[in-house]
């Protein structure tokens, strides 16, 4: 218990650095040539959804298996959408936020009762959208300005069509030339953890802030970065009941968060062109890039960082 204390003075903690100057709003029309209807030309057009009956887990596990971080919730017979399931809503359910409720006063902290609860639950269900005719500028956007990761598409009736992600977008933009550098547009005051901090902290600090990821760092060496999709996959992978003896949730968010780190860890330096960054992330299938220079932490790079500076040009 001690260890995880020091664990958690020791990771909740801003890295403050100098932050770049804002470059003001992104004027999407200059940059981004507009045709109606393109969205679909870049998006998924065979979505797999689930209906709102769902229990938690079986969507976590859908996700899981597809490698998704977010999952459409319609109604079985229309298809019309009824909201959307992403990596963060599992978190919140997990301990990170209010949703974790339902967790802990109606199932007494019983995880294993509470997974099988309809996902309708925890679902968002204002969820922004596009319709099927909209222009690639109106996805960048609702991704720029509401910082969502990806957005179903719907025909005038609210059915589902497809979905597009940031990801779809970066593919689109980071074939533009930019002049700019990974130091021009990362992120510089870091929220981190440390290897020994609880999972459930982590869980914690991505909900308030509205993370999806987190470098862990002990002694100033990244030793990883944990992602809302990593604690969803927890889940969703079925490891986490193999480590359950009473069915509380705290025999599993109490574990430390080094558990969930696995694989190579990609990183970049801060001269390097946003295009080679875009390329690196779209290879790799991966959300983001830890910024080193001289063997320290100095930033972090995002998709949702491309996509916004490839926007404004």
């Amino acid at each position: 218990m001690h260890q995880n204390n020091r664990g958690i003075k020791q990771g909740d903690r801003l890295l403050k650095m100098q932050g770049k100057l804002d470059r003001g709003p992104v004027e999407f029309k200059t940059h981004i040539a507009e045709q109606e209807g393109e969205i679909m030309a870049i998006a998924t057009h065979d979505v797999i959804s689930v209906p709102p009956t769902t229990s938690i887990i079986g969507a976590v596990e859908q996700m899981t298996k597809c490698g998704f971080r977010r999952l459409p919730v319609t109604d079985a017979g229309t298809k019309k959408l009824r909201g959307i399931v992403t990596s963060g809503d599992v978190i919140n359910f997990m301990g990170g936020g209010d949703k974790y409720k339902l967790v802990q006063v109606k199932h007494g902290g019983n995880l294993l009762s509470a997974v099988n609860e309809n996902v309708r639950t925890i679902m968002t269900q204002q969820t922004v959208t596009l319709t099927h005719d909209a222009t690639i500028h109106d996805a960048v956007k609702e991704i720029v300005e509401k910082k969502i990761g990806g957005l179903p598409i719907v025909d005038h009736d609210g059915v589902l069509e497809g979905i597009v992600t940031e990801r779809d977008v970066l593919r689109v933009l980071g074939a533009q030339q930019s002049p700019l550098n990974v130091e021009d547009v990362m992120s510089s005051s870091l929220r981190v953890i440390a290897p020994d901090c609880p999972i459930e902290t982590a869980a914690r600090e991505m909900t308030k802030c509205r993370f999806r990821r987190l470098p862990v760092v002990s002694d100033d060496v990244v030793y990883g970065i944990v992602t809302a999709t990593d604690l969803m996959c927890y889940i969703g992978s079925r490891e986490v009941f193999s480590r359950l003896t009473t069915g509380n949730v705290s025999e599993v968010m109490g574990l430390p968060v080094r558990t969930l780190i696995a694989g190579n860890l990609f990183t970049t330096t801060p001269d390097r062109s946003i295009n080679e960054a875009a390329c690196e992330m779209l290879e790799k299938n991966i959300g983001a890039l830890p910024v080193i220079e001289d063997s320290r932490l100095i930033g972090l790079v995002t998709e949702f960082d491309l996509v916004r500076a490839f926007a404004r040009g």
